[in-house]
């Protein structure tokens, strides 16, 4: 089996641990995992695809070489360093909201749109962690029924926001519990202990968030359905990790639970969860460091004439980033796609 040269830009980060976790796990044939992040964390070692390697810092030479490059490590180094690597010929998976709605630039979920790769010209993005996991929901009731709208009341993981996100909850779980000093937020605009935040991102004139408009534009382009109607409330919550929401969706076709139930189960990577009798539904700690996506409540929505109401968890760092991406890549081998236009 031929092997590949892959890098990982944010190799430090959280989802670039997530990253070459994924590769070890699903066998991802490596030849070299080169691990690239800022001058500051240059030098440090981790293990990857069973070699102790070095953190490089990332410039513009860095991707010399390799076949890929998965860069998780912000909009703004997605931009600095993209172009670069495909002058080196090195296909680029990228996780930042830098190029997503991009005409040029395939939005690929491969469960849902594979055929899309096949138009990349060297840069293929990955969509946002809440619209992976809601369209890997939605995507196969509307293949079934026709999907014309949907709300949706998103329940987001404070890992979203990175590893500080994490510690900043920890910390603040032990100041309100007494057992540690009380500290001030710095990664959230409120405290997140035992709270519910309903900000993700930066608020529009309108009323919006970035993060919610991610939703609509994002599962417009990925379902190729432009007259999609979304309305989404983006909710950070106090949850180490996976995201979790409420999707109220209207369809085309008159529906119902148990065609709904079966479109679920034949999808590859969703799961049904949905014995409600039985307390029997997905949770984030269910699909904590879990590959699939669940889906449970399937019920008749009761203002959509023909609705349907459920409820969808997916781990935001592994399917809704670095599995999303690594699948990206196998697809790309798959489909003998690697070239740079």
């Amino acid at each position: 089996m031929k092997k590949y040269r892959l890098g990982i830009v944010g190799a430090t980060g959280a989802v670039g641990q997530e990253i070459i976790r994924l590769l070890e796990l699903r066998e991802f044939p490596v030849a070299e995992t080169r691990l690239l992040a800022s001058s500051r964390s240059a030098g440090r070692e981790y293990k990857a695809c069973g070699n102790l390697e070095t953190v490089r810092e990332t410039t513009p030479d860095a991707f010399q070489g390799l076949d890929f490059a998965i860069f998780s490590a912000g909009g703004s180094i997605s931009k600095q360093f993209t172009e670069d690597a495909r002058k080196h010929g090195c296909v680029v998976i990228d996780n930042s909201s830098a190029f997503r709605m991009e005409p040029t630039v395939p939005l690929v979920i491969p469960e849902i749109n594979p055929s899309s790769v096949e138009k990349h010209k060297g840069v293929i993005s990955n969509p946002n962690c809440s619209t992976i996991v809601a369209l890997m929901a939605l995507y196969p009731l509307h293949k079934r029924f026709g999907l014309k709208r949907f709300f949706a009341s998103t329940y987001q993981a404070v890992s979203g926001a990175g590893a500080s996100g994490v510690t900043e909850l920890e910390n603040q779980a032990r100041s309100v519990l007494g057992t540690s000093e009380q500290t001030s937020p710095e990664v959230f605009p409120h405290p997140i202990a035992f709270n519910l935040i309903p900000h993700i991102d930066e608020f529009r004139e309108d009323g919006y968030t970035k993060e919610e408009l991610k939703m609509r534009n994002e599962s417009r382009k990925i379902m190729d359905h432009s007259g999609l109607k979304v309305s989404c409330t983006c909710v950070r919550v106090p949850v180490m990790r996976a995201h979790a929401m409420s999707l109220n969706a209207e369809f085309k076709h008159p529906v119902n639970v148990p065609d709904a139930q079966a479109a679920i189960e034949a999808f590859d990577g969703t799961e049904l969860w949905d014995l409600p009798n039985a307390l029997r539904y997905p949770m984030p700690l269910d699909y904590t460091e879990k590959e699939a996506c669940g889906v449970g409540r399937l019920r008749l929505d009761q203002v959509f004439d023909n609705g349907l109401a459920l409820w969808a968890v997916g781990d935001q760092l592994w399917k809704g980033a670095a599995l999303n991406a690594v699948q990206i890549a196998e697809l790309l081998i798959k489909q003998n796609l690697l070239r740079v236009l």
